[in-house]
């Protein structure tokens, strides 16, 4: 596990930027595996940037979004396909056919986490992942107790992820308390896995990750016996962490 250390959210977002630029500009093919919330915002702003002025090309870019809150449309400003329109797809050439997201309206919602992973192995997984890290130490919506071999599945949310949550919703009752999220086991088969981690609010949890056990109980910790893992952190987030 590669640690790379940052002065603040900005230094660490323009290096997580060009991570993901290096692997598209050097990839005939590549799938990317999409995180959504308040880290990645940068990063994304970023890569909308040197679009706009390199023109770097998303033709033969694939991505699959971690996941997505069920019961919302698509057009909801709070649905993570809103999100990704507004940051990143309407900002870079990517075909929008190539751009997948959890339905999180379907009728069938088993079905639609089953046809989510085949699609994901159809395109021979992800390539390289973006995480961020859950104070609980949730990536994507993976609650603590998730099995580490879990797939894409139905989640119903903790307490804790609705309240982090709550900041992009009206109330905290606004916050919808399912979502369809790619599982443990399905991050895990990832080739690499970059995980942002900003904030003086998730230095415990990134402390618990680089040094404590390996437990289902704090999902991040699976990270530790993944071969390819880069932790790009914000003073904030590794302050007083032994690395």
């Amino acid at each position: 596990m590669k640690v790379i250390r940052t002065t603040n959210h900005q230094e660490m977002s323009k290096i997580a930027a060009n991570i993901i630029l290096d692997r598209i500009k050097s990839s005939s093919h590549i799938t990317l595996g999409l995180a959504t919330g308040g880290t990645p915002i940068q990063t994304y702003a970023y890569l909308a940037e040197d679009y706009l002025e390199n023109q770097t090309s998303y033709q033969h870019v694939v991505t699959f979004n971690l996941d997505e809150y069920i019961g919302l449309p698509k057009d909801d400003p709070n649905s993570y396909h809103y999100y990704m329109h507004q940051h990143l797809f309407s900002k870079v050439n990517i075909p929008r056919d190539q751009t997948f997201i959890p339905n999180g309206l379907t009728e069938d919602l088993a079905a639609e986490c089953e046809t989510y992973e085949q699609k994901i192995q159809q395109y021979n997984g992800i390539d390289l992942q973006l995480l961020g890290l859950g104070k609980n130490g949730h990536i994507g919506f993976n609650e603590p107790g998730t099995p580490f071999d879990q797939h894409t599945h139905i989640v119903s949310l903790t307490r804790s992820t609705i309240q982090a949550n709550a900041r992009f919703f009206g109330t905290v009752e606004e916050v919808p308390k399912q979502a369809i999220t790619m599982g443990i086991g399905s991050i895990m088969e990832s080739k690499e896995i970059l995980l942002l981690v900003s904030g003086k609010e998730k230095n415990q949890a990134l402390n618990k990750l680089l040094h404590g056990r390996i437990d289902e109980q704090f999902p991040a910790s699976i990270l530790n016996n993944h071969e390819n893992v880069t932790i790009i952190a914000d003073e904030d987030a590794i302050m007083n962490t032994d690395i």
